[in-house]
């Protein structure tokens, strides 16, 4: 069986590297990425045709048909009734799971229109939760006219134990993670007027 390239890179390149980063003692030390979830919410109101064109590009984005999740039961505040669909979900493991992160990280991330990066933060434990508002933004969707876009959620389950452990394994990846701003440190003497003759050479200069 072929060896997905993501996968591939993260044994030939990754592995090494935070071995030397990071000083694992061996490459079963180094954390690796468990599983991949797809979730998709679905409003109570929607009808059964919708649900079916969730799971359709939900499976057109994984790679795998997703599972209808149900309400266990009512709650009457939120329009639920029990046995409702509330969610569309699919877990991603193996080479799926490489071959879609792949194509997260190289094609569709990238494409975003004025993308930035995306958010350094973890959920505490090493993995990563990443919100998509848009699902064109998969270039494997193709809207139609009168079609309304569906947002999904989707968390990256890794094998780290710390949120700086899975932030490293995701970032040597390829995980274009939004760089960081750099705080501005005030000098002491900052915001005191300087001495006329300090001043001039500074002007000086400005005006050459």
């Amino acid at each position: 069986m072929t060896v997905p390239t993501l996968k591939k890179f993260y044994l030939e390149t990754v592995v090494p590297e935070l071995i030397k980063v990071r000083g694992y003692k061996n490459a079963h030390e180094v954390p690796n990425i468990n599983k991949i979830v797809l979730n998709s919410r679905i409003d109570s109101e929607a009808d059964k045709n919708w649900v079916q064109e969730v799971v359709k590009d939900i499976t057109t984005i994984s790679g795998q048909k997703p599972v209808i999740t149900r309400a266990k039961t009512s709650v009457a505040n939120f329009k639920v009734r029990e046995n409702m669909p509330v969610a569309v979900m699919v877990t991603l493991r193996g080479p799926k799971m490489w071959d879609f992160l792949m194509r997260l990280l190289t094609v569709t991330l990238p494409n975003i229109r004025d993308f930035r990066g995306v958010s350094r933060k973890l959920d505490g434990r090493g993995s990563y939760n990443l919100g998509i508002a848009d699902h064109t933004i998969f270039p494997e969707i193709t809207m139609e006219a009168g079609r309304k876009n569906i947002g999904l959620d989707i968390a990256i389950v890794t094998t780290a134990h710390t949120d700086d452990e899975g932030r490293e394994l995701l970032r040597q990846l390829g995980m274009p993670f939004r760089t960081a701003s750099v705080p501005v440190v005030k000098k002491p003497d900052e915001g005191k007027a300087a001495p006329a003759a300090e001043a001039a050479p500074v002007a000086a200069e400005a005006t050459a």
